[in-house]
């Protein structure tokens, strides 16, 4: 039977996708959970009009991250938190406090899930960051201070 996806299914195929599946399959799984439809022929050039959108979409934010990310060369971004005479945090950095502060200090928005830290951040002084969205990578420096 021909289905069309309305979102990722591994083993079967991506959202908008045009597939042959058993009929039990499509009938008792995919369309009663709604992760399916029947391929009519309206239904799939509906499918082809979105797959289209969608990829012009990914891509358009591809390029928007890919310039924000070779704007992150010479950024140095400071965060000023609580810690002990040691130079040891009493809580570590998280990405969304990384994110934030670039949007607030850099002027630069890159979401948490493509920022990458080597090791948690619980101490004072200089790390690098690493933001990297798909084949584009970039890195910074953040820098942590007591209060």
């Amino acid at each position: 039977m021909k289905v069309i996806l309305k979102q990722d299914i591994k083993g079967v195929g991506k959202k908008y996708e045009v597939k042959n599946v058993a009929d039990g399959y499509a009938n008792n799984f995919l369309i009663p959970k709604r992760l399916a439809e029947y391929a009519s022929p309206e239904a799939e050039r509906k499918a082809l009009i979105l797959k289209a959108a969608t990829l012009a979409e990914v891509e358009i934010r591809e390029e928007l991250t890919k310039k924000q990310i070779e704007m992150l060369k010479d950024v140095r971004v400071v965060l000023k938190k609580k810690g002990n005479e040691k130079g040891h945090l009493f809580e570590k950095i998280h990405p969304e406090e990384i994110a934030e502060a670039l949007k607030e200090q850099a002027k630069i928005e890159i979401d948490p899930e493509f920022l990458t830290i080597s090791k948690p951040i619980k101490e004072m002084g200089e790390h690098t960051v690493i933001a990297e969205v798909g084949k584009n990578k970039g890195e910074f420096k953040v820098a942590i201070k007591t209060l």
